[in-house]
């Protein structure tokens, strides 16, 4: 119950700050609840978000960007109990418009994650320390492997 209850304390900050933007300064609103409080582990949670300025649907019925950025803080508040060494993201901001895919490389920029990110919109390029790319070595008919500091150069 420790884990549920820091996660459930920490979400709806965790979706505020993926989702607050100058035209919705406050945010989004996201929580988890049990679905039994009596008997928790006989039973499952359910975790609701509402993205900024929208009335409350069920996360079926949310779009798939909406979904994702749901998922996204889940992850993060997760995170925030029980921190991993490092993330691996695949291709995460797939269903994200730039808007978000911008909010979402800046939250994990200013949380100081160990991070990598597959991803092809550059967004995530701009904000990150290093990039990796893979590319066939048609001589020896195998992949190879380059790598571009970030760090070197200003902003």
């Amino acid at each position: 119950m420790e884990a549920f209850t820091h996660v459930s304390e920490c979400i709806d900050d965790t979706y505020k700050n993926l989702t607050k933007s100058s035209k919705h300064p406050l945010g989004g609103t996201a929580y988890l609840s049990l679905e039994n409080s009596e008997e928790p582990y006989l039973h499952g949670m359910k975790y609701n978000a509402m993205p900024p300025m929208k009335r409350f649907r069920e996360m079926e019925q949310l779009s798939g960007g909406e979904k994702t950025v749901a998922a996204l803080a889940l992850l993060f508040a997760i995170h925030s109990y029980h921190p991993s060494p490092f993330f691996v993201l695949d291709e995460v901001d797939a269903a994200l418009d730039n808007v978000n895919v911008n909010k979402v490389s800046t939250y994990i920029q200013k949380c100081a994650f160990q991070c990598v990110v597959i991803s092809l919109k550059d967004a995530f390029y701009e904000k990150a320390d290093a990039l990796l790319g893979v590319c066939k070595d048609i001589s020896s008919q195998r992949s190879k492997v380059l790598t571009l500091d970030l760090t070197a150069y200003d902003e």
